[in-house]
C-alpha cells in the first residue's frame, strides 16, 4: 500500500494534500503533477511511501529538472512507483523506444522463459533492471531537503514513519497530518 503527498512551499508556508498516483506512468507525468501545484514556481515536494519498506521525495522548483532521492533503491525497485524513481536514478528514458520494447516483452524470448535482464541477481537479491543490479539502500540525491533543514545525515537515519518525520524538520508536520 502506497502513501502519496505534496507540500508545496507559499508565502505562508507549506501547503499539503493527499495525492492518487492512479494516472501516473512516468517521471515526467509525476513532474506535472507537482508543477500544478506549485504556486509561483516554488518548492513542491512529492512524497511516496510504500508500508515502511521505502520511501522517494521527488523535489521539483519551477521548470529545473527534477532532484530525486530514494531510501532504499532494491525495494523501490520492486514497486511500480518506486521503478519510476529509480529508471530516472540509473539513466533509463521514458521516451527511448528500447525500453517501450522492453517493456512489452518483446526480447525475443519466448512466452514464459525469464528474461536475463529482469531476473535478479543470486549473490544478494538485488533485482536487476535493464542489466544493472540496482543498488541496495539509498540512492540519489542525499541534500534533496538539506537546504530546508533536513541534513544528509538525519535524512540517511531516517526508518520508519520517515514522512512524519521529514515534515517535522520542514515545519510541516500539522499540514501533512491533516492528508493523512
Amino acid at each position: 500500500m502506497y502513501f502519496a503527498a505534496l507540500l508545496a512551499r507559499t508565502e505562508d508556508g507549506w501547503e499539503a494534500s493527499d495525492t492518487e498516483l492512479d494516472d501516473v506512468e512516468t517521471l515526467s507525468d509525476l513532474t506535472d503533477l507537482a508543477r500544478e501545484a506549485s504556486v509561483d514556481e516554488d518548492t513542491v515536494l512529492v512524497f511516496i511511501e510504500q508500508e515502511d519498506a521505502w520511501f522517494g521525495i521527488l523535489r521539483v522548483e519551477g521548470e529545473e529538472d527534477p532532484r530525486i532521492y530514494v531510501s532504499d533503491a532494491a525495494a523501490a525497485a520492486r514497486s511500480s512507483y518506486g521503478e519510476i524513481l529509480i529508471d530516472e536514478l540509473l539513466g533509463r528514458d521514458d521516451d527511448d523506444p528500447a525500453d517501450d520494447l522492453d517493456a512489452l516483452d518483446l526480447d525475443g524470448t519466448e512466452d514464459g522463459e525469464p528474461d536475463e535482464n529482469d531476473e535478479e541477481d543470486d549473490d544478494n537479491d538485488s533485482p536487476v533492471i535493464d542489466g544493472e543490479t540496482v543498488p541496495a539502500g539509498a540512492v540519489g540525491d542525499r541534500e534533496i531537503l538539506s537546504d530546508l533543514g533536513l541534513s544528509e545525515a538525519d535524512l540517511l537515519a531516517l526508518d520508519t514513519d520517515a514522512m512524519a518525520e521529514i515534515a517535522e524538520a520542514l515545519g510541516a508536520a500539522e499540514v501533512l497530518e491533516t492528508v493523512r
